[in-house]
């Protein structure tokens, strides 16, 4: 393996659980308080969480006003999780990426720097199919302080070529479902990414969820686990039980 990004000692492993965003108002008041303002969502999720999953960078760039507006609202624990810019992922589809590539990782360094930053989300579009040589050449672009999830959504890409090329460069596969596509769980990195995104899961699933966590927290690895967000505030009640399994279970 090549030089890993951000290795993690197994006494060093945490489970952090999270939504994909937190500004939703359905969510009142079964989770946020019937009259919290908007403005104070981020630090009332913050005592409940410990990670989000921020896809506003998707299409825009952060801001240092904006990163420091989060850190004051969240706790020194509280990683944020960014998606890559589709500038990177859908418009070059991970070619010729240098200067917006370059462009994101700036905009991404106040939360590196403050030790807040949390894996990077690199969610490929549908019609991409897999091109391993393509894969190879962006992730040696990557600075190695970053961490990397990939999130193949074509299944051309899950194939053992391209999760030794993951593992070469300290990347994570996304351990994604939803109702219409499952990845295969397979860890190829240091730290492990999961997307829960189906329309429901009953009591029996998130058991069988929370096993999954466990197993990959007991291996000595950084879990990020994230559940769909706006259609209904079950989703952060559930990401909630799921922390409070695994801090039990730890």
């Amino acid at each position: 393996m090549t030089a890993s990004r951000s290795q993690v000692q197994p006494s060093a492993a945490r489970v952090y659980v999270g939504t994909s965003g937190w500004a939703y108002k359905v969510w009142q008041p079964a989770f946020y308080p019937p009259k919290l303002a908007q403005s104070k969502y981020l630090q009332h999720y913050a005592t409940r969480l410990n990670t989000v999953e921020v896809n506003y960078t998707f299409r825009h760039l952060l801001t240092e006003r904006t990163i420091n507006s989060w850190l004051q609202q969240t706790p020194e624990n509280f990683k944020f999780v960014i998606k890559a810019n589709q500038r990177i992922t859908h418009i070059k589809r991970l070619k010729d990426v240098d200067d917006a590539l370059a462009a994101f990782v700036s905009s991404v360094s106040p939360l590196e720097r403050s030790g807040r930053l949390g894996p990077i989300l690199f969610q490929l579009p549908p019609n991409l199919k897999a091109s391993p040589e393509v894969l190879d050449a962006f992730l040696a672009k990557l600075p190695k302080a970053l961490r990397a999830a990939f999130e193949f959504r074509h299944e051309s890409w899950l194939a053992d070529e391209i999760a030794d090329i993951l593992r070469q460069h300290g990347a994570a596969l996304c351990v994604a479902e939803s109702d219409e596509f499952t990845t295969t769980e397979v860890h190829t990195g240091p730290f492990v990414y999961y997307r829960f995104r189906r329309s429901d899961y009953s009591e029996g699933d998130r058991k069988k969820l929370a096993e999954r966590v466990s197993v990959a927290a007991a291996q000595g690895k950084e879990v990020f686990a994230f559940f769909k967000h706006e259609e209904h505030p079950e989703s952060p009640l559930w990401a909630v039980e799921l922390l409070e399994t695994a801090k039990r279970q730890s």
